[in-house]
């Protein structure tokens, strides 16, 4: 009986999802266009991974250190967001904010290189399942033959038709994670109706959960999307889609990890790259090929979307000097390098460190048009909160670890 009322209940929740985001009047308002990308990006980022962690890791806390990350995410959006409001006012900003503002790209530009090689390596450890239990060197031979896919279409400009699949991806993501979170509230609620909801303490201490959450920014990242958008989109509108998307993936986040938080006990499952897999086994026999399913078209799109978006950073930061074929071959030879000598977990932990960098540039920039050409009201008070947004990104850039240690 129960196992009928979580089928039906994914089955609503996906079909429902799935109506509205093909509704005619939400699929055409440009607010919604403008905000896909970057919730597609922050739900790509870490949604399959992050749960198992932090309810490994933390415990029935865990949906108390999700909602410290989203946090983390709003603010540094904050700061961004900022930024976006002076982009048609390039002529007020001095020239150590352009090199700062130089900098951040860049910055972007490198971190974009770490996140393709965690997309790719999460696609392999998926992929992976396909074919029985968890196999680190099948994960990483598909790995590699993924990044030769990429690599091929970049180099003979094949990324068109790659790039025509992610509304069609972004799509499939949501209506999975909808049915996902269904599953797990039915689930809670039978639990709960039988007194079997559980509860568990944290595995580390205040300085290794401080350490660990910065080691983990990189899962709530994608809304830095939104700066990126293209001239079509006004400033004012790309800060409002960032602003949307953060709340939408905060609502799910946050609904995902604590319904995962008081059905595990940290602890009763092994924490590896698949472990969602196997943790919804016990909840729905139908959620494990979903899971797949949503891993692989995701994480697939993430990865073509930020390699194209590192190709054009730097093909714009050197002017043309350096071609897209080359941050191609030069992304797909550090990706290698990185699914050969580091763990899934491990990249995501230079991933997180590489964008919490240029979350601290950014903030760093708008410390300085703040106090620089931005309006008098309210200017200390910004001043102050940018430069504390620039500090904690440049503590977890230095001091993130991964949640192996």
């Amino acid at each position: 009986m129960t196992a009928d009322m979580i089928d039906i209940a994914m089955a609503v929740a996906g079909i429902a999802v799935a109506a509205l985001l093909f509704f005619p009047p939400l699929a055409k308002a440009k607010l919604w266009r403008a905000t896909v990308t970057p919730l597609a990006s922050i739900i790509g980022s870490g949604f399959l991974i992050l749960g198992p962690i932090l309810t490994d890791t933390f415990g029935t806390w865990g949906i108390v250190a999700m909602g410290m990350l989203c946090l983390a995410g709003y603010a540094f959006g904050s700061a961004i967001r900022y930024n976006i409001a002076r982009l048609d006012q390039p002529d007020r900003d001095t020239d150590f904010a352009n090199r700062v503002e130089g900098i951040a790209s860049w910055a972007l530009a490198f971190a974009y290189v770490i996140s393709v090689a965690y997309y790719l390596n999460l696609f392999g450890a998926f992929a992976a399942r396909i074919f029985g239990a968890p196999s680190d060197l099948l994960g990483r031979a598909i790995t590699t033959g993924v990044y030769l896919v990429i690599l091929a279409a970049g180099l003979t400009k094949g990324f068109s038709l790659l790039e025509r699949m992610e509304q069609f991806t972004v799509s499939i993501k949501l209506v999975v994670i909808a049915a996902l979170i269904a599953a797990l509230g039915v689930h809670a609620g039978v639990e709960w109706n039988g007194h079997h909801l559980e509860t568990s303490g944290m595995k580390l201490g205040f300085i290794g959960s401080v350490q660990l959450m910065f080691g983990l920014i990189v899962t709530v990242q994608g809304f830095e999307t939104s700066r990126y958008l293209g001239s079509h989109y006004s400033p004012d509108e790309r800060q409002r889609s960032m602003r949307l998307s953060q709340w939408i993936a905060t609502g799910i986040y946050l609904a995902y990890v604590a319904l995962l938080a008081v059905s595990f006990e940290s602890g009763s499952f092994t924490l590896e790259e698949t472990a969602i897999i196997d943790m919804m086994r016990g909840v729905s026999v139908v959620l494990g090929p979903l899971l797949i399913l949503a891993a692989l078209s995701a994480q697939f799109s993430a990865a073509v979307a930020d390699t194209n978006g590192s190709g054009g950073l730097v093909r714009e930061l050197t002017q043309g000097k350096v071609g897209g074929k080359t941050t191609y071959l030069i992304l797909v030879g550090v990706g290698l390098a990185m699914t050969w000598l580091a763990n899934v977990f491990e990249i995501i932990a230079y991933a997180s460190r590489a964008f919490a960098f240029y979350y601290a540039a950014q903030s760093l920039l708008a410390v300085l048009r703040a106090w620089y050409g931005g309006a008098q009201d309210g200017r200390n008070r910004r001043v102050a909160t940018y430069s504390a947004l620039a500090v904690l990104g440049a503590a977890a850039a230095v001091f993130g670890t991964s949640a192996e240690g």
